[in-house]
């Protein structure tokens, strides 16, 4: 009786565990769960952990559907846009995303994440004619492409939450001329830079001009003033000079004519090719020929030592202060 008992206690069991692990499903950390029964959402499972449902997913009964929950990534390669000038560029782009209402997602595209990104890819590529269309080719290539970034990033918020989609954010990965346009384009900015260059130099020359014209003006400057300087101090040596002779002359005047003979005799017969044409009776020989060895003749009005008939000539002046 017992024995007999045995066989169908285990497919009781069996039946039990079956239906118990068919209601039983796990949510990772990674995943959102959709509990969907008879085609419509019956929960939303956005934290990790076990849940239960209807077992077995028979005649549409209760079945769970898994959604990504992290960041996703969606590459847009090749878009040929065009500038306000006409120019065209190839850019390829990308859009960091996750899907932050669930229940709209399935509701919207079926929780199809593909065609998710179908109807996403179409709305950046809208938005990157639309905001590369508005600007010249030179925004895409400066600083402004952060602002063209964050403009179409705004613009793909509204229309990805009406598919549960939440936008992280937008990067413009590659910005190149296309092919027919890139040697014009560059053609175009050489001859552009060329003029800044020659801008540029033309200003650094005016500059340079006008720093050496200031640089020139103060070294007159300086040169007048040094010579100012240099003229107001030689007069005041001159008159020093003057008067420290004076007073010499007037403590010894016969020292004073020797020692101005002797200077003139240095300062004339210095050189072995001097060459004199002077009268003897000249005042210039008065101190050659003095055999008594006196600064000057003893009577100024006697004839000069060695020199027949000439008479001593008057004491020079005195020097003037």
């Amino acid at each position: 009786m017992t024995s007999n008992r045995l066989p169908i206690i285990f497919i009781i069991l069996a039946i039990v565990l079956v239906g118990l692990y068919s209601s039983i499903f796990v949510v990772n950390a990674r995943e959102q769960a959709i509990v969907v029964r008879f085609g419509q959402i019956q929960s939303v499972k956005t934290e990790p952990g076990i849940y239960f449902k209807l077992p077995f997913g028979f005649m549409d009964a209760d079945r769970v559907q898994l959604v990504e929950k992290q960041a996703l990534r969606l590459d847009l390669d090749n878009i040929r846009v065009q500038v306000q000038d006409g120019q065209t560029f190839d850019v390829d782009a990308f859009v960091i995303y996750n899907i932050a209402d669930v229940r709209r997602f399935r509701e919207t595209v079926s929780g199809d994440r593909e065609a998710a990104e179908a109807r996403l890819r179409a709305q950046l590529d809208s938005s990157l004619r639309r905001v590369y269309g508005l600007r010249d080719y030179n925004a895409a290539l400066s600083e402004e492409r952060v602002a063209m970034m964050l403009e179409i990033r705004d613009d793909l918020r509204t229309d990805a939450e009406n598919l549960g989609l939440h936008i992280d954010d937008v990067r413009i990965r590659r910005t190149d001329l296309s092919p027919e346009v890139a040697p014009n384009t560059y053609n175009a900015m050489r001859s552009e830079r060329l003029a800044e260059a020659e801008r540029i130099r033309a200003e650094g020359n005016e500059e340079g001009q006008r720093r050496r014209a200031i640089a020139d003006r103060q070294v007159v400057e300086f040169t007048a003033g040094a010579q100012r300087d240099a003229e107001i101090l030689r007069g005041q040596g001159d008159a020093e000079r003057n008067r420290v002779f004076a007073e010499v002359f007037s403590k010894d005047p016969a020292f004073f004519e020797f020692y101005r003979s002797m200077a003139a005799y240095s300062s004339a017969l210095s050189s072995q090719d001097t060459t004199l044409v002077l009268s003897p009776n000249s005042e210039f020989f008065r101190y050659f020929d003095n055999a008594a060895g006196t600064l000057q003749p003893t009577n100024p009005a006697a004839p000069v030592p060695g020199v027949p008939g000439a008479a001593a000539p008057a004491a020079p002046a005195q020097p003037a202060n």
